[in-house]
């Protein structure tokens, strides 16, 4: 499918959803804030709980959390950008991580806990860092054009006699 098509289709889902836009916006701002996480199995249920949670818009964040999967074939390099602002951002002094090819990869050793919190907890860190400006603004720019979707609904139904429709 059409990248650009399946977009607009997701953003019309959106728009059709019953919900203030202040709800609406909430939960794409989470879809978009869990999107960016390295936690691949547990996206859709943090996704679900952290905007019943806040009270947003449940079906707008899982909208958002799918409408992020279309950068599933450049996820690694995002989560490399990730990884580098974490471990720069927890080392000390500031440095970054030593370059991919210097790295030696042993199966037993990826799964083992301590190599765990040694990438894990920079990848987190950085993927907290890096995907709020884009939770921010997600929410900014969807509040904008649900508001302006409802008002022009509301315009049309009163045009058409029926007042205040939505």
């Amino acid at each position: 499918m059409n990248p650009k098509r399946w977009l607009r289709e997701h953003s019309l889902k959106l728009l059709a959803i019953r919900d203030t836009p202040e709800a609406i916006a909430g939960g794409v701002a989470i879809g978009i804030f869990i999107g960016f996480t390295p936690l691949i199995g547990l996206k859709t249920a943090l996704t679900i709980l952290f905007a019943w949670l806040t009270r947003s818009n449940i079906l707008a964040a899982v909208i958002a959390s799918a409408a992020h999967d279309i950068l599933f074939p450049v996820m690694p390099v995002i989560f490399r950008w990730e990884y580098d602002v974490g471990y720069w951002l927890l080392s000390s002094p500031h440095h970054l991580p030593p370059s991919i090819g210097k790295t030696h990869w042993d199966i037993h050793q990826l799964r083992s806990w301590s190599n765990l919190l040694t990438i894990g907890k920079p990848l987190m860190v950085g993927a907290t860092i890096c995907s709020a400006p884009f939770a921010f603004f997600s929410y900014v720019i969807t509040k904008r054009l649900v508001a302006r979707h409802h008002l022009k609904k509301r315009l049309q139904g009163e045009e058409h006699g029926k007042p205040g429709a939505l």
